[in-house]
């Protein structure tokens, strides 16, 4: 089978060589070819990468990859030409799979594949996304999603997640898992895994003494963890802990904690696990409470 890649100009490196590693792996014997408009198309990140004008024969068991673009705002880039994109269209249209990565899933919406389908795109993009593409429904907060033969992933590294799904699919998760351990990925992670872990979404703020509290957590959330011990890690009161904490994080630092290891549960439980040995891998003396906090 073929895999082929459409670059735009700017592609994002790991958009492009994530999905690219998976495919290129002697296990699944598939075919990778480069197209694009310009014989020399140059990265985001500035290096310079060729490619051919010409598309090669496709069937419908071959996948077209659309890897995102240097993109701020999707209405100030046009990445690719009407052409590219029939090409793309008739792939679709002739019984074959398209996948987008970022900002690639502009160009799916702009040929037409997204309208009445599901799909996401990097967290920066998605409320444009979803003005330019009424007819689309945009899952926001997502991995990847596949809807029939359109596959959208959120980018950069969530297109390494995808392009391992694609495979499970098509070979069974035993190729898929050998695949990602060649690789060496940690973990194929699921596509409704949240784009941003709790511990990013919690710091946004500059409290230096916050960052030090959730330092701590960070690195031994599986572990109790008194809040005299934090409040002496930070060098402040336990009482003063409590209060920058939730001024920085709208949470208390035990509430925060649980969101690590429910997150890490969730994880857990999604390849595989019970809920009974997700409680006890994340720090719980039985599942009563992580099943409490599920049901939040």
């Amino acid at each position: 089978m073929k895999v082929v890649f459409v670059l735009a100009p700017g592609v994002h490196l790991l958009d492009l060589a994530g999905p690219a590693q998976v495919f290129h792996d002697e296990l699944l014997g598939y075919d990778l070819h480069w197209v694009a408009e310009d014989v020399e198309v140059t990265t985001a990140q500035g290096l310079p990468v060729r490619a051919r004008t010409a598309w090669p024969e496709l069937a419908a068991d071959d996948l077209v990859v659309v890897p995102g673009w240097h993109s701020p705002s999707l209405a100030a880039t046009f990445a690719l030409g009407q052409v590219t994109l029939d090409r793309v269209k008739a792939h679709h249209d002739n019984g074959g799979m398209v996948v987008s990565v970022c900002a690639g899933a502009d160009a799916l919406g702009k040929a037409g594949l997204l309208d009445g389908r599901r799909c996401t795109t990097h967290h920066g993009l998605q409320d444009e996304l979803a003005r330019r593409y009424p007819r689309a429904t945009v899952v926001r907060d997502v991995l990847y999603v596949v809807d029939g033969r359109v596959a959208t992933s959120a980018g950069i590294a969530s297109g390494i997640d995808l392009a391992l799904h694609l495979v499970a699919t098509r070979h069974g998760p035993a190729t898929a898992a050998k695949v990602a351990r060649s690789m060496v990925v940690y973990a194929r992670r699921n596509g409704d895994e949240r784009q941003a872990s709790a511990m990013l979404r919690h710091r946004s703020h500059v409290d230096d003494t916050v960052h030090r509290v959730q330092d701590l957590i960070d690195t031994r959330f599986t572990s109790t963890l008194t809040l005299a011990a934090l409040a002496d890690a930070a060098g402040v009161s336990p009482r003063t802990v409590t209060r920058l904490f939730g001024r920085a994080t709208g949470l208390t630092p035990l509430r925060y904690q649980h969101l690590l290891r429910l997150e890490r549960a969730e994880h857990l439980i999604g390849h595989g696990a019970t809920v009974e040995s997700a409680a006890h891998a994340v720090g719980f003396e039985d599942a009563r409470m992580l099943r409490r906090l599920r049901a939040r």
